[in-house]
């Protein structure tokens, strides 16, 4: 009932949605006339603060697209490949399939959300190995697996205010960095990542159909041999020369990656050693390059896992100026102050977490990136709390506005569930070769908001920093 209910919605949801982009472009002309009748600025003052921001965001957008890219390399590298091979080998009934993928891409997308498509491949080899999976089903556990990924290694707002010299410093919005002790490291996120982790593998489980309303992968292909896919490995032999030659021998050199591959692995080492858990995004950008070499083994087969891995950032490419541009008009002419002097009026300190999620939730909708989402309402969030929480002390102020800012990022993975966009990063490999499209199981990943948002609410209103 409740999964044919998501369904209709679902449906009905993508017949309006126009593309991202559109959404970006016309947050801009919002974002323009709000900051025309409500702060009184002058169109060319409007377009100059537009133009003005356009160009913040190209370093953070650079890191948006290296921790997607990065991350999505080690996940086609063969300890994954073997990784994957080794959990089909154990799981063997539908409801085990349905549990595992969801569970295991929770893990995953805690260490990065370009992992997502790790969680794909094991999703679609238990599907060929194991009869009665409902394939729509198991596409919606890749998809909610999602949800644990803005509590997790790689999320975009923790790890973007912890980077030195992030926008919203360089905007006068923040003074200092907030570290990931008191956001990823803080009792109400290592729970709230748990209560998923735990929750989620029986709710896509309680959601699974009657035996004969079961849909497997078998019954959505779309006819003849599943073409083999080239490996990386493959790939990457295909591109010697037919004769010896001194550039296919560095381009093969693993002793040139693994000599650049420890350089990077001692300090890596270091780094932990010395500044402990401190996470941002730099540090963690390099974590997955340096583990991407060392698994790829070869200069030349780590390329072409870049190549396939950045196959997936024209979005983010194409975007980031634009939300930097709203960014600006909204810094730049007042406007992202005068609504945060709003919302601090209307909001309490115990109620304002619960709004800055509902804030997280439905500008996703509208801006589906969690760095790009944060790079538009960042200011006027960071700027509210800060309001609200004049009178704290600065180590109460500083937890209040990380928590506020954490219930952005819940409600950005949130409403992923709503929002087609992120099915791109992993479409290629669970609808290659059958007839499968979002909305197919969209339908479940609404149940899947709906619960989560539940647990969201919760979590950022009522646990402990």
């Amino acid at each position: 009932m409740l999964s044919r209910f998501g369904s209709i919605f679902a449906d009905n949801f993508r017949k309006w949605l126009p593309d991202s982009f559109i959404f970006a472009i016309l947050l801009t002309f919002i974002a323009g006339v709000l900051a025309f009748f409500w702060v009184d600025a002058g169109i060319f003052a409007i377009i100059k603060a537009w133009y003005g921001g356009f160009f913040n965001l190209l370093a953070f957008a650079m890191q948006m697209v290296l921790i997607l890219a990065t991350g999505y390399a080690i996940a086609i590298s063969p300890p994954a490949a073997k990784g994957i091979d080794w959990l089909a080998s154990k799981t063997k009934t539908p409801a085990m399939v349905y549990v595992v993928v969801t569970a295991v891409g929770c893990i995953f997308s805690f260490i990065s959300w370009g992992w997502i498509v790790l969680t794909a491949v094991l999703g679609r080899e238990l599907a060929v190995r194991v009869k009665k999976v409902d394939y729509r089903l198991l596409a919606a556990c890749v998809y909610a697996s999602l949800l644990t990924w803005h509590g997790g290694l790689s999320g975009s707002v923790p790890l973007a205010i912890n980077t030195p010299d992030n926008f919203l410093i360089k905007g006068g919005v923040l003074a200092d960095i907030i570290p990931t002790t008191i956001t990823l490291a803080s009792p109400m996120n290592i729970i709230t990542v748990l209560a998923l982790l735990v929750t989620l593998p029986l709710l896509m489980l309680v959601m699974k159909p009657r035996e004969d309303k079961v849909v497997e992968f078998n019954d959505l292909r779309e006819g003849g041999e599943l073409a083999k896919e080239v490996t990386v490995a493959e790939e990457a032999e295909s591109l010697r020369l037919p004769f010896i030659n001194i550039s296919d021998g560095l381009n093969s050199s693993r002793i040139i990656q693994g000599v650049i591959s420890l350089m990077g692995l001692s300090y890596i080492i270091w780094y932990f050693a010395t500044k402990g858990f401190n996470l941002n995004l730099n540090i963690m950008i390099f974590v997955f390059i340096i583990v991407g070499m060392i698994f790829h083994m070869t200069p030349v087969r780590y390329g072409v896992a870049m190549k396939r891995s950045c196959s997936n950032v024209s979005g983010i490419i194409l975007q980031f100026p634009f939300y930097a541009g709203i960014m600006g008009i909204m810094v730049g002419t007042g406007l992202a102050k005068a609504i945060a002097l709003w919302i601090a009026g209307a909001a309490t300190v115990g109620s304002y977490p619960f709004i800055s999620f509902v804030i997280g939730s439905v500008v996703n909708m509208f801006v589906p990136s969690g760095g790009g989402e944060w790079a538009v309402v960042g200011p006027t969030v960071v700027e509210a709390a800060r309001q609200l929480g004049a009178n704290m002390s600065p180590e109460m102020l500083t937890d209040f506005i990380a928590r506020n800012s954490m219930a952005v990022a819940y409600g950005d993975a949130c409403t992923n569930m709503i929002q087609p966009f992120w099915t791109l990063a992993f479409m290629p490999v669970v609808a290659a070769g059958v007839k499968l499209q979002a909305r197919d199981f969209m339908g479940y990943t609404f149940i899947a908001c709906i619960w989560s948002a539940i647990v969201f609410a919760i979590c950022v209103t009522w646990l402990p920093m």
